[in-house]
């Protein structure tokens, strides 16, 4: 296989790096230890800023987002007895998303399954016993130290 960019892991960032790359036109492969089911199992934070919203509106993974997501100006801060409403949307123009990463994780693998990609959590390669070899100028080479990655 011959790809232009290697990503290692199928986590968000990873997934969303993917998409926006295949947006542009860039052929690109996600590296992924664990299968679909494990990463999809992987609880993570659910507040998104409106900087993501509007990433995953531009590259056209964001139709779930906004019909379930729940939008937020304000919150509200307790001390002294009382409580302090600080309204973000009046404050800065912007406010975030209540919408669970484990649901932008779905939404981006759908996303990757409907181009006709997925992640290649490396199964078949330890099987045949492949590893993954970069070709490139030494300034292209993606260098990986992290033991537990399937890039080692």
């Amino acid at each position: 296989m011959r790809t232009q960019v290697v990503i290692a892991g199928a986590g968000p960032a990873g997934l969303l790096l993917g998409q926006i790359l295949h947006h542009y036109g860039v052929d690109n492969v996600i590296l992924e230890r664990r299968d679909a089911d494990y990463v999809l199992a992987r609880i993570r934070a659910g507040v998104l800023e409106q900087g993501t919203v509007d990433i995953l509106t531009s590259i056209g993974v964001a139709d779930r987002l906004v019909a379930e997501g729940l939008s937020h100006d304000g919150i509200e801060i307790a001390f002294g007895g009382a409580r302090h409403r600080i309204d973000m949307r009046q404050a800065t123009g912007r406010y975030v998303t209540i919408y669970g990463q484990t649901e932008v994780t779905r939404d981006l693998m759908t996303a990757r399954a409907a181009a006709g990609l997925r992640p290649d959590d490396g199964q078949s390669r330890r099987r045949a016993g492949h590893g993954v070899r970069c070709r490139g100028r030494p300034s292209e080479r993606l260098r990986w130290d992290k033991p537990i990655s399937i890039l080692r």
